[in-house]
C-alpha cells in the first residue's frame, strides 16, 4: 500500500539500510514525505524507528540507499549541512540554558541560525529583530506569557514545546519529531498535538510517536515499520485496516476508533 502524493516529494528515501554487525536495523527502507504534510512513522519497539530518524538527520551514516531532500541528494551530508538545507530534528537543540530566561533561550536559537554560532553566551539585548523573532516563536508555542520565566519554572510539556520552538527558529522545510509526547499526561499531550498542527503550517512533519491514537488524529499519512522494513504506507484509515499491519503490529483487534 502506498500513498499517492506528488510527483516529486519533499523527502524521498530509497533502499536505506543500516547494520550493526549481524543486526539489520533498517532494511531497504523506502519512504516519501510530501511538502506540507504530517507523515507519521509507527512500529513496535525495536522496529528501527530511532535508527531511521538518525539516518535521516545525519547522526548515523547509512550503509546503503539514498536520501533525497528538497531536490538534493543529502545521503552523505553532515548533520549541520542538512539543517541548513531545511531538515531539522527536534532534539538537535535540546540543551536548554537553565540560567537564562525562556526568551533568552529562544533568542539564542534564533541567533545561532542567523549568525551561525552560539559564541555569544547571551544574545545582544539591543538586537530588536532577534527578540521580535524570539517573541513571535514563543507566541506560536503558547509560551508568550512565560518569556521571563526560568527554565526550571516550566513543566515537562512546556520544555518539550520550547525545544520544538527552538528548532522552528531555523524555518525548516521538514521537522523530524521523535516522540514529542513522551512522558506527558493527557493535558500536556493535547497541547503538544495542537502545537504540531501549528508547526505543520510552517513545515512538513515526520512524526515518530508511540501514542497511536494521537498519530491517527494528526497524520495525513502513516508508514508502519516492522523489523526494519516499511510494511505499509498510506492514509490513516487504510493503514488501520491493513491486514499486514494488524497481524504484525496492531494486534488481532486493530486500533479502536
Amino acid at each position: 500500500m502506498t500513498g499517492t502524493g506528488s510527483a516529486v516529494p519533499l523527502l524521498d528515501v530509497r533502499g536505506l539500510e543500516k547494520r550493526f554487525g549481524g543486526l539489520v536495523a533498517t532494511d531497504r527502507v523506502d519512504l516519501r514525505v510530501e511538502a506540507g504534510e504530517i507523515h507519521a512513522l509507527i512500529g513496535p519497539n525495536g522496529a528501527g524507528k530511532t535508527t531511521l530518524v538518525a539516518q535521516l538527520g545525519g547522526q548515523l551514516a547509512s550503509d546503503r540507499g539514498t536520501i533525497v531532500f528538497a531536490g538534493a541528494d543529502i545521503t552523505a551530508w553532515p548533520t549541520h549541512r542538512r539543517a541548513r538545507h531545511g531538515l531539522a530534528r527536534s532534539f538537535q537543540i535540546t540543551r536548554l540554558f537553565r540560567s537564562a530566561s525562556v526568551l533568552d533561550n529562544v533568542a539564542l536559537a534564533v541567533q545561532a541560525v542567523t549568525r551561525g554560532s552560539l559564541d555569544a553566551w547571551r544574545p545582544a539585548r539591543r538586537d530588536t529583530a532577534l527578540f521580535e523573532r524570539a517573541r513571535e516563536l514563543l507566541d506560536t508555542l503558547g509560551l508568550g506569557a512565560k518569556e521571563a520565566h526560568a527554565i526550571d519554572q516550566l513543566s515537562h510539556g512546556e520544555r518539550r514545546a520550547l525545544e520544538v520552538g527552538m528548532t522552528l527558529a531555523g524555518r525548516p522545510r521538514l521537522m523530524l519529531l521523535d516522540e514529542p509526547m513522551a512522558g506527558m499526561g493527557a493535558e500536556e499531550s493535547a497541547r503538544m498535538e495542537a502545537l504540531i498542527r501549528v508547526v505543520r503550517t510552517q513545515s512538513a512533519v515526520l512524526l515518530i510517536e508511540h501514542d497511536v491514537d494521537a498519530v491517527f488524529r494528526l497524520a495525513d499519512r502513516v508508514s508502519v515499520l516492522v523489523g526494519g522494513r516499511v510494511v505499509a504506507s498510506g492514509t490513516p484509515g487504510a493503514v488501520r485496516s491493513d491486514p499486514a499491519v494488524i497481524a504484525a503490529y496492531l494486534g488481532d483487534d486493530g486500533i479502536a476508533t
